[in-house]
């Protein structure tokens, strides 16, 4: 069984036991999460998406915080003489999905 799910602009697709990295929370390790927003479900008799999904939920628990690896970026013109490099570091949450429910 797996879910389609949407958080922070982004989709996942999960089951029963992941653990993904999506947009920051903002809540303490050890909480409760509940995703709404759920976008197709598969279970065993077969794929359920639009309103049926709708009414399904995605539980998990938060295991913490951090952040990506770092992301350089490279600006260069050699007729100007230009060159730039920065960096960039995105926050994430942890959360560890427990159930689907339909």
């Amino acid at each position: 069984m797996y879910a389609v799910i949407r958080s922070g602009g982004k989709q996942y697709r999960v089951s029963p036991g992941d653990t993904i990295e999506i947009e920051t929370l903002g809540q303490p390790e050890g909480a409760s999460v509940i995703f709404g927003d759920v976008l197709a479900v598969r279970n065993d008799d077969g794929m359920v998406a639009g309103a049926a999904a709708a009414n399904a939920r995605v539980e998990g628990t938060v295991v913490g915080d951090g952040r990506h690896r770092k992301v350089l970026v490279f600006k260069f013109k050699k007729t100007n003489q230009y060159k730039i490099t920065r960096g960039h570091r995105q926050n994430f949450t942890a959360v560890k999905i427990d159930e689907i429910k339909l």
